[in-house]
C-alpha cells in the first residue's frame, strides 16, 4: 500500500505561488524583449533610401551597412534576440514549472548581465550616429543628413526605441531574478 505524504503548510503554497507568478512575469518580459530586439534588428537591417534626384552616374543612397556602427547594432540585437529565444525563454518556462530551481536562475542572472551590456553598447553607439545624422556637427564639418534622407532617419530612430526598450526590460529582469533567488533561501 502506498503511503501519501501530508500536504505542505499553507505558507509554502503561498511562497510557491508568488514565485510562479514572478516567473510568469519573467516569461512575459523576456518575450517582450525578444520582440524589441528582433524588431530593432529587422528595422535597422532593412533600412535604405535612394534620393529621387539620383542620376544614372551618381546615386545618392543611404543604407544601414554604410555605417559600421549600424552593423554592430544589428549584430548586437541579433545576438541578444538569439540568446533570449534559444536559452532564456526555455529556462523561463522551466522556472514556471520548477519554481524552486536556483542554479539555472543564477545562470540567467549572469547571462542577462552580459546581454544587457552587449545590447547597451550597440544601442548607445547607434544612438550617437543617429544624433549626428539628425543634428550634424559643425565643429567636425559633418552635415545633418536627415533633411535629405527622411525615411532612412525615421527607421533608424525607430529601431533605437525597440532596442532601448529591450535594454530596460533586461535591466528589470536581473533584480527580478535576484528577488526570486533571495526568496528561496
Amino acid at each position: 500500500m502506498k503511503r501519501e505524504e501530508p500536504p505542505p503548510p499553507i505558507q509554502e503554497y503561498k511562497e510557491l505561488s508568488v514565485s510562479r507568478g514572478i516567473s510568469i512575469l519573467d516569461l512575459i518580459l523576456r518575450t517582450l524583449a525578444i520582440f524589441g530586439t528582433l524588431g530593432s534588428a529587422v528595422a535597422m537591417g532593412t533600412t535604405d533610401e535612394t534620393l529621387p534626384f539620383s542620376t544614372q552616374s551618381v546615386i545618392f543612397q543611404a543604407q544601414y551597412d554604410d555605417i559600421p556602427t549600424f552593423r554592430f547594432f544589428v549584430i548586437a540585437n541579433g545576438i541578444v534576440c538569439g540568446y533570449l529565444a534559444i536559452i532564456s525563454l526555455p529556462l523561463a518556462i522551466y522556472h514556471i514549472i520548477r519554481a524552486t530551481s536556483a542554479k539555472s536562475r543564477a545562470l540567467l542572472i549572469f547571462l542577462d548581465t552580459i546581454m544587457v551590456t552587449v545590447l547597451t553598447a550597440g544601442a548607445s553607439a547607434a544612438a550617437a550616429i543617429v544624433y549626428i545624422a539628425h543634428k550634424g556637427n559643425s565643429s567636425a564639418n559633418w552635415a545633418a543628413i536627415c533633411q535629405q534622407y527622411q525615411t532612412f532617419c525615421v527607421r533608424i530612430t525607430g529601431s533605437l526605441i525597440g532596442s532601448f526598450a529591450a535594454v530596460f526590460i533586461l535591466i528589470l529582469l536581473i533584480p527580478l531574478s535576484g528577488l526570486i533567488l533571495s526568496r528561496q533561501h
